[in-house]
């Protein structure tokens, strides 16, 4: 397992690492796998998503924003309820198949670091299994 670094500068904040973990990708020298991306947060999350128009992240995040707001009369002390919900709702891991030695995504496809209580410095976790 390995670890890239992440640093957010917003309360909510989407930051794509497809480049980050393709640079991680290519130094291991594997043609075929599965690759596991994993975020060892609570209230933050990993999705993958279009890349290509940045309004896509605009408007994903305009939308958890309001169905999932800051206050709401929310019982957990910190105040970041609302963070530990939407990582929920994102999820702590996804799986990326890789072939020919590279991320298998779609054209529009991106990796998406998903921040919910920044800013901070997080961790993403990479375990690439070969075929």
């Amino acid at each position: 397992m390995d670890t890239i670094t992440v640093r957010t500068n917003s309360r909510v904040e989407f930051v794509e690492i497809s480049g980050p973990v393709r640079k991680w990708l290519k130094g291991q020298g594997v043609e075929s796998g599965v690759l596991t991306l994993y975020v060892p947060h609570t209230t933050a999350g990993i999705t993958i998503n279009e890349h290509a128009d940045p309004d896509v992240v605009r408007d994903l995040t305009m939308e958890l924003n309001k169905v999932i707001p800051f206050d709401d009369n929310y019982r957990h002390l910190e105040g970041n309820a609302a963070a530990h919900i939407k990582s929920s709702l994102i999820g702590a891991s996804t799986q990326v198949i890789v072939a020919g030695g590279d991320l298998v995504l779609g054209t529009w496809q991106g990796i998406f670091f998903a921040e919910f209580d920044g800013p901070r410095t997080r961790k993403v976790h990479l375990q690439l299994t070969s075929a």
